[in-house]
């Protein structure tokens, strides 16, 4: 094994016969002969792998032509730009031009040894250097410099990269670059000179490079890195700017190795400079189609107010996207920035003016290894030809992002062929869409949960979705088989075939269990750029059953009441011996005109045949990640078309997306929802609402709407104690209307561990049910051991539309074992049966 350089040495030292001369001596030998005398003939010699007529290409020269030394030098230089020749030399033997060649070898494949912190994979991804490619010396020492680059970066500047090589037969060449990786260089410390208004720590949480500590483990930041640290006097730049210092400067930024050769010292020298407020803010411009004084009122900066950089750069994005909609798409907004130290004012002139036109020459999609082409174009609101639009290029990034299959996504132009062309590059990270996996979890809703779950969100890389699910937990267990074309019969339309069986078990909330089978079918398509409808069908059985309960009866039919337990027993072994004589132990459904005869009339199975819609609007600005804008949607739903069962349902929700500050999202989302039934039928329990839980944050699942309740009265009719029937008394609504604000705050660990924080506040009512729905109100009477009426026992089913809040924090936690989500809660305003909750917990973990 050799090293790179010593193979350069020996390629280049080969002898290339007596006759030949390279170089100025070449040129000196053509010379002596007469410059006149034509070439009979051109002879390729030492070549292997290039043919003869493609080193011919090459030259300058060809039979007939006389000996020309400049274009013979030409020839040379042009030779030896290829890249495929170690040495080159031309000389003239008689009449004949002699061209002898040295090849470079073929590389064979590139190996890396003692390369543990970075994998090989991202080491082939920075060199040039590839298997079949040409063997250079130069190229080697260049893809060494990269390798060192990437160490760097990652923090490693004790590096060494020793490139070898292997010689192989047929001119080829093992190429391996033997690397020494050394310890990583930390950050002991980081300081700052010259800052006044903010401390050393406040500017320290400010920059991206953090100090070494040993709690960051998980994180790349404390070590040193040149080009982060030149983000981090931008981002102190930007730091100041919006807090009033337009004079603010970063003098220097130095780092220091330490005395023990570990690790960095950085310091930061600044200079604040004063505190400005904005002043004069104006609008000039000459287009016909825009009022510069109704541009001045979408202008985001208000004299006297604190001077704020990112405030100039969002009234640009604004200037611009107002022109985009007035009809301008090229257009050219320069803020012209003037600062008087001595009112200290920042006055701001946004001057607009159209733009030249630029058109899209091509788009070239790159990074999607698996997605084909067709599916990102049909996201693209762009194409070739068109005139470049920056409103567009943005809402083509968001569709792409949106559709999920990919972890990043850039697009960025490049000059093309002319002044007036582009080219546009769209530059996609794919991410995996498919998985295979068990989960199993543990939950203070679901209790235990396993899940088996085969989906794919990019089928074959077209954009298809497939799904087979089959879940279980101790409420719910669900078979779940999905498919969606997005681009059905090759057009604009999202087409879908659902089948499905579910068993939900309510008796622990609501008295019943139902079991459910059934199918559908979906269509979507757009209405415009931003607004979308689906239709939807689903036939389904429901059978549901209300839970046995065993009352006491006497001879006469009447039910036996212990004052202890008023309402129904759960197990009649205890009170077997009471039963009068004649008595009997019946089911609870069994009594007609029984208390709870609403629910029992709940216990059959039925066909529905249900219809539907839904409308979606769209103007968030961010798929993922939104701080502007909002999203609405409407629903409904019709059950009647066939079957057995009549309803109209009717849902809509919206919400508000705000940017406050820096990482600080206010959210505001309004739902509510309606449902009734029609041609004389009463409406089922199961599609009736059941809030709470994850749904209303702060009450248990179905804790909050209708309910069965009992009260006790003395006998002046006092109430002496309010109790629920059970947990399992909710009775759902026929109505909801929720609210809940929520404010994202920044992440308090760094973005790898994976937590995210918002405040929230829950808001809203359930209830409206129809009087037939609700438990006949009944009173019995409570005596004492002597048969003295002591009081009475009333059950009655509570329906208070009042208003219900409850407020906290929600922790969500991305963990290495599945997503992990904590709400603490507390309740601000309630009923009296109501079902609280201050903590919940759910996660699911996947092997």
């Amino acid at each position: 094994m050799r090293s790179v350089l010593a193979s350069a040495v020996a390629l280049s030292s080969v002898l290339m016969g007596t006759t030949c001369l390279s170089g100025p001596f070449a040129l000196n030998a053509i010379a002596q002969q007469s410059e006149t005398d034509p070439i009979r003939r051109v002879i390729v010699q030492g070549n292997e792998r290039i043919e003869a007529r493609t080193i011919e290409s090459y030259l300058l020269l060809e039979p007939g032509m006389p000996f020309d030394p400049e274009r013979v030098d030409l020839s040379l230089k042009t030779l030896f730009a290829t890249g495929l020749f170690a040495d080159v030399v031309i000389a003239r033997n008689e009449d004949n031009l002699v061209v002898q060649v040295v090849e470079n070898p073929i590389i064979n494949q590139v190996l890396f040894e003692g390369n543990r912190a970075v994998d090989d994979d991202k080491l082939r991804e920075e060199i040039q250097a590839s298997p079949r490619g040409v063997f250079t010396a130069a190229r080697v020492q260049a893809d060494v410099q990269r390798i060192l680059e990437v160490y760097r970066r990652a923090g490693r500047f004790s590096v060494n990269v020793t490139p070898q090589y292997k010689p192989l037969d047929q001119n080829r060449v093992d190429l391996i670059f033997e690397i020494a990786e050394g310890p990583v260089t930390g950050v002991r410390s980081i300081n700052f000179i010259g800052n006044e208004a903010f401390s050393d720590k406040r500017l320290r949480s400010e920059v991206v490079t953090k100090q070494s500590r040993f709690w960051r483990f998980f994180s790349s930041n404390d070590n040193y890195d040149p080009d982060r640290l030149e983000y981090d006097r931008e981002l102190l730049r930007q730091f100041y700017a919006n807090r009033g210092y337009a004079d603010f400067r970063v003098v220097s930024a130095v780092a220091e190795l330490t005395p023990d050769q570990k690790d960095f010292y950085i310091t930061f020298t600044i200079d604040e400079g004063e505190v400005y407020d904005f002043g004069e803010i104006k609008v000039e411009t000459a287009l016909d189609k825009l009022n510069a004084e109704a541009l001045e009122a979408i202008i985001p900066i208000r004299e006297g107010e604190q001077f704020q950089g990112d405030l100039i750069e969002n009234t640009v994005d604004s200037l611009t996207f107002a022109a985009g909609i007035a009809g301008y798409a090229f257009v050219d907004v320069r803020p012209r920035v003037d600062r008087d130290p001595e009112t200290r004012k920042v006055n701001v002139t946004f001057a607009i003016d159209e733009g030249p036109r630029v058109y899209i020459e091509r788009i070239n999609i790159v990074g999607n290894t698996r997605t084909l082409d067709r599916v990102i174009r049909r996201e693209l609101r762009i194409s070739e030809g068109d005139a470049f639009n920056r409103v567009l290029i943005d809402q083509s990034r968001n569709r792409i992002r949106a559709l999920g299959f990919f972890k990043d996504v850039e697009i960025t132009e490049t000059p093309g062929s002319l002044p007036d062309r582009t080219e546009v590059d769209v530059k996609v990270e794919e991410q995996p869409t498919g998985e295979v996996s068990f989960a199993a979890g543990f939950s203070s809703v679901d209790s235990f949960l396993l899940d088996l779950n085969l989906t794919e969100r990019n089928y074959r890389g077209r954009g298809q979705f497939v799904r087979g699910r089959i879940q279980t937990s101790s409420r719910q267990q669900t078979v779940d088989l999905r498919f969606s074309e997005p681009r059905f019969l090759d057009r604009n339309l999202v087409a879908g075939v659902d089948v499905f069986s579910t068993r939900t078990d309510f008796l622990d909330i609501a008295d019943y269990e139902t079991e459910t089978i059934g199918a559908g079918l979906r269509l979507g398509f757009p209405l415009t750029e931003n607004s979308s409808l689906s239709l939807r069908y689903t036939l389904r059985q429901d059978d549901v059953q209300v839970r046995d309960r065993d009352v006491v009866i006497d001879a006469n039919g009447n039910i036996v009441r212990d004052p202890n337990f008023p309402y129904y027993v759960i197990s009649i072994d205890p009170i077997e011996e009471n039963v009068p004589t004649g008595g009997a132990i019946v089911d609870q459904c069994d009594i007609a005109n029984f208390d709870r005869s609403s629910l029992c009339r709940q216990e059959r199975r039925d066909i529905s045949s249900i219809v539907g819609y839904s409308l979606s609007w769209d103007k968030r600005n961010d798929p993922i990640r939104p701080t502007r804008g909002f999203e609405l949607g409407f629903s409904q739903e019709a059950s009647g078309l066939g079957g057995d069962v009549f309803y109209l349902r009717t849902e809509a929700v919206g919400t508000v997306y705000r940017g406050i500050w820096r990482d600080f999202i206010a959210s505001l989302k309004l739902a509510g929802g309606y449902v009734s039934a029609f041609n004389d039928d009463d409406l089922r329990i199961n599609n009736r609402f059941f809030k709470g839980g994850n749904s209303f944050r702060g009450f248990d699942v179905a804790g909050i709407g209708p309910r069965d309740i009992f009260k006790e009265y003395d006998l002046e009719g006092n109430v002496i104690d309010t109790r629920r029937a059970n947990r399992n008394s909710a009775l759902g609504g026929k109505m909801y209307a929720i609210g809940t604000a929520e404010l994202t705050v920044p992440n308090f660990l760094p973005e790898e561990y994976g937590i995210k924080t918002s405040l929230f506040t829950e808001f809203g009512t359930v209830g409206l049910l129809d009087d037939e729905d609700k438990t006949p109100t009944q009173i019995y009477e409570i005596t004492d051991d002597d048969g003295n009426v002591t009081g009475y026992t009333m059950l009655e089913t509570a329906d208070e539309t009042s208003l219900r809040a409850a407020a906290g924090i929600s922790i969500f936690w991305d963990s290495p074992f599945g997503p992990i989500r904590f709400d603490f809660s507390q309740i601000l305003a309630k009923e009296e049966y109501d079902r609280t909750e201050t903590f919940r917990f759910s996660t699911s973990t996947q092997f």
